[in-house]
């Protein structure tokens, strides 16, 4: 296009060149014929124009926007169209507390109060893309900034307005992935509206206030506590279990051992073990008296 103009400008310049009495006077076709050349090779270079994989071109000439919408490759257009590029990959927008973590330096993150007055901090990452056939929509309506326009005032205005429906210890624990689902939810209707694809939204972080955070590591430690009393009591019941099993297995023995063994078993237990005794090496003499037991001497 700068081609082209800067030929016309020659061209007309050769004109009153022409007119005049200049000394230049005598080269005023030359020169015309050079513009001509310019704006002919700016029109050629022009009607080309390449648009790289992942993108999508949207034309407009003087102001006006074509809707149709020119893909990857090469593609011959008129050499007075201008040709806008829209990346169609997925786009990463995140919010951070961390600086070097956001797409805006610093501290980034979003901070929102909850149903129950505190104040919680959190990142946010939006995965969308650009849906090709809406680019020209985009150009005419928001323009190439759509980010800051667009992604970044309707992510944060989900979270704020989603927010006030839950509690904080909610948020950070059981709530979460429920509060992300309609976070989702309503990022992707306004987005769909505007020509854009949400693709994912992760809640990165949650961050509760110092009072918040105390409390519940106060909570955790006692119900740790608790777990480790009842496991030590559960160990000292089965210990007692045990015990009273023994017990009950000696007294059982007792019981048979009373009321099994008769008078003419135990003499006869008696018998075989003075035997044993007797054939013995180290036994030498067996004095059987008149009492229940014999009395042995002489053992080595």
């Amino acid at each position: 296009m700068f081609l082209i103009i800067l030929g016309l400008l020659i061209v007309i310049v050769s004109f009153f060149i022409a007119r005049g009495e200049s000394p230049l006077t005598k080269f005023s076709v030359l020169i015309r014929v050079a513009g001509v050349v310019l704006m002919l090779l700016g029109a050629t270079i022009s009607m080309f124009k390449v648009v790289d994989a992942g993108q999508v071109g949207v034309t407009t000439l003087y102001g006006k926007v074509d809707n149709d919408v020119l893909y990857s490759g090469l593609h011959i257009i008129n050499p007075l169209v201008e040709v806008t590029t829209f990346d169609t990959k997925t786009q990463n927008y995140t919010m951070s507390a961390v600086h070097d973590e956001g797409v805006k330096p610093g501290d980034d993150a979003i901070r929102i109060l909850t149903s129950d007055g505190l104040e919680v901090t959190i990142d946010l990452s939006v995965l969308f893309s650009v849906k090709p056939q809406s680019a020209p929509q985009i150009l005419k309506e928001i323009g190439e900034d759509y980010v800051d326009k667009i992604v970044r005032p309707i992510a944060r205005t989900a979270i704020r307005d989603n927010a006030v429906s839950y509690e904080a210890v909610a948020l950070y624990s059981t709530k979460r992935q429920e509060f992300q689902s309609k976070i989702f939810a309503t990022i992707n209707q306004s987005f769909n509206k505007r020509g854009f694809e949400l693709q994912q939204l992760l809640i990165r972080n949650v961050t509760l206030p110092e009072s918040v955070r105390k409390t519940i590591e106060s909570k955790i430690n006692a119900e740790q506590d608790a777990q480790k009393m009842q496991f030590v009591l559960q160990k000292e019941r089965q210990m007692a279990e045990k015990k009273r099993i023994e017990a009950q297995g000696i007294a059982d023995y007792q019981k048979i051992l009373s009321t099994g063994l008769s008078d003419r078993q135990l003499q006869y237990e008696s018998i075989l073990a003075q035997k044993e005794i007797a054939l013995s090496p180290n036994t030498k003499i067996i004095i059987m008296g008149s009492g229940k037991n014999p009395i042995i001497l002489g053992a080595n």
